[in-house]
């Protein structure tokens, strides 16, 4: 079934179509002044070559380049007799379709001999067959002819070209999307994995080099690699679940309420850290996930690097900003800290570009006393 705008086009296309026809039926019997027939052939084939000229508009959406040839053998015919009184309106609505919907292979060449076989219908008919005007003046018909279906083959053109063209951007808009989000799927990936990998390498470690010495300990170590491993699967069966159907069960996006479980989780692997948590009502739901994922990755390469040690977070949101500041003193060992250079690649990439999202900052490097030093800055008018 077509669509509503579709179905008024083609009753467009009708009545343009029984217009014209009646039309040229009317210039088939038009007299001169003195009262002779301009048309003095027999009515029927005038109205034959009306019918020719008028109907085939009714199908130019379907048919458009037969359209074309249909309609200008029998304005060229009309005008060898002397009937068309007006500027090949018919061409001109043919030859727009053409320009529209055709190809450019085809509808230039269509173009091509379109306009020499009017303009040189409309000289010889105006100027030789039944002289009414002299050279100059057919000549000037001819030129209106030209410019009436130039013109509407030319506005067809433009219109397919502002078309594709706007097909083409909304294609790249899509794909700039699909990439914007594979992009956005890896950073939550690479957060859920770098995270709950880090605690489990950390904890693996400290199993295996106690396990003689202190079982206990080794068992408590045993105990968060297999609670931070079930968190993990959760969090990765949830989000690819997410990715296979729109129907699976979603699970509460992380927020500032969830902070300092990361600082719990932190404290199984070695790391002490020091939350301070500062916010203003209604922070966006995408704004405090971001938040939570760079506190979770800086935490991450703190557990990576420098475990054990301790970490300041502190989080401040206000109507104006938001400050993320997220600080380490480093390993205990001197040696440890010479060899730390800078923490996950990845990872700081990832803060980074979650912090662009937002059109904010990023700095990250060593701090002058030893340690590391993260600090994000977002502008709050884009996580209210």
């Amino acid at each position: 079934m077509k669509p509503k705008r579709q179905r008024h086009l083609y009753a467009f296309d009708l009545g343009a179509a029984l217009a014209l026809t009646a039309v040229y039926i009317g210039f088939a019997r038009l007299t001169a002044d003195d009262g002779q027939p301009v048309y003095t052939g027999p009515f029927w084939l005038g109205c034959l070559i009306a019918a020719m000229v008028g109907l085939p508009v009714a199908v130019r959406r379907r048919w458009p380049l037969a359209v074309l040839v249909v309609v200008l053998a029998a304005l060229a015919v009309a005008s060898l007799l002397d009937i068309p009184r007006e500027p090949y309106a018919a061409a001109g609505l043919a030859a727009y379709l053409v320009g529209l919907a055709e190809p450019t292979r085809r509808s230039v060449p269509a173009l091509a001999v379109t306009m020499p076989v009017a303009c040189g219908a409309v000289y010889l008919g105006e100027a030789v067959v039944t002289p009414a005007e002299d050279w100059r003046g057919a000549a000037g018909v001819a030129g209106l002819v030209l410019l009436v279906i130039g013109g509407a083959w030319g506005a067809g053109f433009t219109v397919r070209a502002r078309r594709a063209e706007a097909a083409r951007e909304q294609r790249r808009r899509s794909e700039r999307a699909l990439d914007e989000e594979r992009l956005r799927i890896a950073r939550e990936l690479h957060d859920i994995v770098s995270h709950n990998l880090s605690l489990i390498a950390v904890k693996a470690g400290v199993a295996g080099h106690v396990a003689e010495a202190d079982p206990r300990e080794a068992r408590a170590a045993l105990k968060v690699i297999e609670e931070t491993s079930r968190s993990a699967l959760a969090e990765m069966r949830r989000t690819l679940g997410v990715l296979r159907t729109e129907g699976a069960p979603l699970g509460p996006v992380p927020g500032l309420d969830r902070l300092d479980l990361l600082a719990e989780e932190a404290h199984r692997a070695g790391v002490d850290v020091d939350l301070t948590v500062h916010a203003v009502e209604g922070v966006a739901q995408g704004a405090q996930l971001t938040i939570y994922r760079i506190v979770q990755e800086a935490i991450t390469n703190v557990v990576r690097h420098a475990a054990p040690t301790r970490c300041q977070v502190t989080v401040e949101v206000d109507t104006r900003e938001v400050r993320i500041d997220i600080m380490d003193e480093g390993p205990p060992s001197a040696l440890r800290q010479s060899d730390r250079g800078l923490p996950g690649g990845h990872g700081l990439l990832g803060m980074r570009e979650r912090a662009m999202m937002y059109g904010g900052s990023f700095e990250a490097g060593p701090r002058p006393e030893g340690g590391f030093a993260v600090s994000v800055r977002l502008p709050a008018e884009g996580t209210q």
